[in-house]
């Protein structure tokens, strides 16, 4: 008969043998609830595929919203206006009188003649001429975004031109070709005995007018008036498609004639010497490509047929509506509230591209 400790000895090890067969191997396998789960990252989804840029007709709405335009613009409506009041005052003020002694008269005193072009069609054929075009092409294509920035850059660039001009026949005083008459109209001259400067006694109005020869004031506000139409049809007609149509490079030229003529209208009526011919004409050249680039893409580029903002609101319609839901709230806070940088950073991103967030 087994003892005692054998049958505790023989309990105990059918108790283990049965517990390792349970028990499954750790090493060899693992339970689902401990297997790892792997993330996997699936693509971003492709990018939608950009608006196309139609240069034909516009949408409907680009047709009637000019006034929405406008109030867009209302800052820079405002600058012109402030414009207008600087150059009328320096029309105003008195000229520097320059130093005009007795020798140099000899080269002042060509005959004081009328101007060939009055000072009076100036505006007629630099701003309202161009201005007629615009509406020209507006009835014809129906894209007021168009219409607005062209007349809006075409006034910055004449009244621009306008400022600088002026400001820089005030400094500078130079005595006009016919100097002479307008200081002596009755043919005798005077001078002081000691220095020899002229002592003058004409018509007040007539003599500050002849301290203003310099630049021309004619040749300027034509080539910034003229200049501007240069390039707005360049960009319309395609002037540089690389397709060798000499007839657009013509019609592109033809403005710039007009007021190249005028210029020398200038020195034939001895109103200016050649070198305020020259310079004037420059001076507003160079501010008509300003404007017109500030509004207007290059007209040898793919887009230089429509304004930056048109792209800008094919491309973007939400930077628009988000102008003007911030107008319309800021007209609701009061006049004090106007949100002056978001208007701002609204407004550079229709002009420039960007994407407002």
């Amino acid at each position: 008969m087994a003892s005692t400790t054998d049958l505790f000895l023989f309990s105990s090890a059918t108790q283990n043998e049965t517990f390792s067969s349970a028990d499954p191997p750790t090493s060899h396998s693992t339970t689902p609830q401990n297997t790892p789960v792997r993330q996997v990252k699936m693509p971003p989804p492709p990018a939608p595929a950009p608006a196309a840029i139609r240069l034909g007709a516009p949408h409907p709405y680009l047709k009637t919203h000019g006034t929405k335009v406008a109030r867009l613009h209302l800052f820079d409506w405002i600058v012109l206006i402030l414009l207008v009041v600087i150059d009328a005052g320096l029309n105003l003020i008195e000229p520097f009188h320059r130093f005009v002694g007795e020798d140099m008269m000899t080269s002042l005193r060509y005959p004081l003649k009328d101007n060939t072009v009055p000072i009076w069609a100036v505006p007629i054929y630099a701003v309202l001429g161009p201005m007629i075009i615009f509406i020209a092409i507006y009835i014809k294509r129906r894209n007021v975004y168009d219409l607005h920035h062209a007349i809006l850059g075409l006034l910055f660039s004449v009244l621009i031109t306008a400022v600088l001009t002026d400001a820089i026949k005030d400094g500078v005083g130079r005595p006009r070709p016919n100097f002479f008459w307008r200081c002596f109209p009755d043919g005798i001259p005077n001078y002081n005995n000691i220095t020899r400067q002229v002592i003058c006694h004409g018509d007040k109005s007539v003599i500050k007018e002849g301290h203003k020869s310099f630049p021309s004031g004619h040749t300027s506000w034509s080539f910034a008036g003229l200049g501007f139409l240069s390039w707005y049809l360049a960009g319309k007609i395609k002037a540089f498609d690389q397709r060798g149509h000499v007839a657009k490079l013509c019609i592109v030229v033809m403005p710039l004639l007009l007021a190249a003529m005028v210029g020398v209208s200038r020195v034939d009526d001895y109103w200016h010497h050649w070198q305020d011919v020259f310079t004037g004409g420059m001076l507003g050249l160079v501010v008509a490509s300003f404007c017109y680039l500030q509004f207007f893409p290059p007209p040898a580029g793919e887009q230089g047929f429509w304004p930056h903002a048109y792209f800008e609101h094919i491309l973007h319609p939400e930077v628009e509506n988000h102008v003007q839901l911030t107008a319309t709230s800021n007209h609701h806070q009061g006049p004090v509230a106007l949100d002056m940088r978001t208007n701002s950073q609204s407004l550079d991103s229709m002009e420039e591209g960007r994407r407002v967030r």
